[in-house]
């Protein structure tokens, strides 16, 4: 039986990993801040349904020694390394964490694993905003970074401290340059999460607004459980590389809601202010994914349409907010 770790674990990427590793008998097992297990019930939500069958660890990124204690007692056979300060506008507001937590994390793993585990193999969450003020569309493996927030600025680091191992030590070390992924398991903070959640809301009579900031901002958004797929089937090739992760088609912030509020029979422009205090001090341009080496080389294509997740969100959503009534 193979054995995986996944730090960031509690999130909505390694969730969907985890019970995709156990739907394929792996023995699965997570890092994750010692709050979160004195908290259980609110901070492993994601995991409730099958968190008997995970084994969790506390320990934490800004800690070298308790990720070596891990890696070293654990010998794991992957290492799916998720966690990250991941919402952008936070970036901007607390640089110095943001910077700190998702390079020198991503640099503690990346060495523990070296020293105490050299042949596990290494998967590295990259992102489409390392791509950020774009030179050409869609992006694709050899397009060059130019990253417009410390977000991804931390994300080429990572990226560059992953094909560093692999160059010069021999790792088995990949990323996935994901683009926006989405589902009912998206933090709140985020802008797909807030219009479906606070739609759903409005439904019901309990919120009567949502404020958001530019809804002619596009992206590339696909369903996270989609996305673990191509993580694991990284992690199982003959040699590792780099890979792009996308739809390969771009929708705006107006035309999600005009889906979400339209599948509750709302109006979204009787609802949503433009509220200039969400914009971000640098946008990113058009980010669109050319996911043509992961369709080729790893079989990988997205089996959930933009509308489908939408309306997944949505109902999800709806059918939440009614039983919390």
């Amino acid at each position: 039986m193979k054995k995986a770790l996944i730090t960031g674990i509690t999130g909505q990427d390694g969730s969907y990993l985890a019970e995709y590793l156990l739907e394929k008998g792996y023995e699965v097992h997570g890092i994750v801040r010692r709050v979160a297990l004195e908290d259980s019930r609110h901070r492993l939500w994601r995991l409730t349904p099958f968190k008997d069958r995970l084994t969790l660890h506390a320990a934490s990124l800004e800690s070298f020694p308790s990720l070596y204690r891990v890696i070293q007692r654990l010998q794991p056979d992957e290492c799916y390394h998720l966690a990250a300060q991941s919402f952008v506008s936070y970036s901007f507001e607390d640089e110095f964490s943001t910077m700190q937590t998702n390079i020198n994390g991503t640099h503690f793993v990346l060495a523990a694993l070296h020293d105490a585990c050299p042949k596990c193999r290494f998967y590295f969450a990259g992102s489409s905003e390392m791509f950020g003020k774009v030179v050409e569309t869609p992006q694709r493996e050899t397009t060059p970074f130019h990253p417009r927030s410390v977000y991804g600025i931390s994300k080429v680091a990572g990226f560059d401290l992953t094909r560093n191992y692999r160059e010069a030590y021999g790792t088995y070390a990949c990323t996935g340059i994901l683009f926006n992924h989405e589902s009912p398991r998206r933090g709140h903070e985020f802008v797909t999460r807030k219009i479906t959640s606070t739609a759903a809301r409005i439904k019901l009579g309990l919120e009567k607004q949502l404020r958001l900031g530019n809804l002619e901002a596009k992206r590339d958004w696909g369903f996270a459980g989609d996305y673990v797929r191509v993580m694991h089937a990284m992690l199982n090739m003959d040699e590792p590389d780099d890979f792009v992760v996308g739809t390969g088609h771009t929708y705006s912030v107006r035309q999600f809601l005009e889906v979400a509020f339209g599948e509750l029979d709302l109006n979204y422009q009787d609802h949503v202010v433009v509220d200039e205090r969400f914009y971000r001090p640098a946008e990113v341009q058009l980010l669109v994914a050319d996911p043509a080496k992961a369709r080729k080389r790893l079989g990988w294509k997205p089996a959930v349409e933009f509308e489908q997740l939408v309306r997944m969100m949505v109902h999800a959503d709806l059918e939440a907010q009614r039983q919390s009534l």
